[in-house]
């Protein structure tokens, strides 16, 4: 049975990718080419600000994909196969929690199961370390930035489980109601403390030796030797839009896992009863 329910965990996860695929190719990949005009057009300055100074100036590489393939191919894949492999986690966590987790019909505890996901793979994390798009975010922290990011979701998926292990030795003493508020208020604190201590990413070492003391990494107007703004910073607007269809599009892939896999769940665990064929009239021997 529990290799039945994560095959069905990952057709769920395949199908969700692919629908959070064309959600992000309608909203988020236009935000995706706006930041990356952006980024040219700064680069573009720069340059200009370090042949006036006599810099020596390193022409631009040539881009390994074109946009048309980033855009289609890049984003499509990633996005199922992370769908693919949200949707086995997704599965393995379902099969774990079966008949653990109280008394819960099929299809209510998958759709339970997808939206602790989405707060302990997507939401939780995002709060702290949201995505960025291109042009924000500096080479020198890549490492770091990504280390962060891992801890912040490794510590909310810990949390989050913790949190449902403790309403489950609540229950019995306070009640279903009062031990999934206790359980809930535990884990904002406990998560709220996580994200008080990890630093903000325009805190990182690099950033401020080499752009200041700054709350993010989001690319400031570029001035000249004298202060004049030479380049606008980034947009603001460009950046809460990219923000809400990224998370908007999470919401989407894990509300299709569960919607997905909970009615494939209940035919596994709960199969129909097979109908038995009426038997065939038999022949009269009298001919009448």
């Amino acid at each position: 049975m529990e290799k039945r329910l994560i095959l069905r965990g990952v057709l769920a996860g395949a199908l969700a990718g692919l629908l959070a695929f064309v959600f992000a190719r309608i909203f988020a990949e236009p935000q995706i080419g706006r930041a990356i005009d952006y980024e040219n057009g700064r680069d573009a300055a720069q340059a200009a600000l370090d042949k006036a100074a006599g810099l020596p100036v390193d022409p631009a590489g040539p881009d390994l994909f074109s946009r048309t393939v980033q855009a289609d191919v890049g984003i499509g894949v990633g996005l199922i196969l992370f769908g693919v492999a949200m949707g086995a986690i997704f599965a393995v966590v379902y099969t774990v929690c079966l008949g653990r987790v109280g008394n819960l019909r099929p299809r209510t505890l998958a759709l339970l199961v997808a939206g602790g996901g989405f707060l302990g793979f997507s939401l939780v994390p995002f709060l702290k370390y949201p995505a960025n798009p291109p042009a924000i975010g500096h080479e020198e922290t890549i490492r770091a930035r990504t280390g962060l990011y891992l801890i912040m979701v490794v510590c909310s998926i810990t949390l989050l489980a913790l949190a449902v292990w403790c309403g489950q030795r609540l229950k019995e003493r306070f009640g279903t109601w009062n031990a999934t508020l206790l359980a809930g208020a535990a884990f904002a604190v406990a998560i709220g403390v996580v994200i008080a201590l990890l630093p903000p990413l325009g805190h990182l070492a690099a950033n401020r030796e080499h752009y200041g003391d700054h709350a993010t990494e989001t690319p400031l107007p570029l001035t000249d030797p004298h202060g004049r703004i030479v380049y606008p910073g980034f947009p603001a607007d460009v950046l809460f839009q990219f923000r809400l269809y990224s998370v908007a599009a999470q919401l989407l892939m894990w509300s299709a896992i569960g919607l997905v896999f909970a009615p494939l769940a209940e035919r596994v665990l709960h199969p129909a009863p097979a109908v038995r064929a009426a038997p065939a009239p038999r022949a009269d021997p009298m001919g009448v």
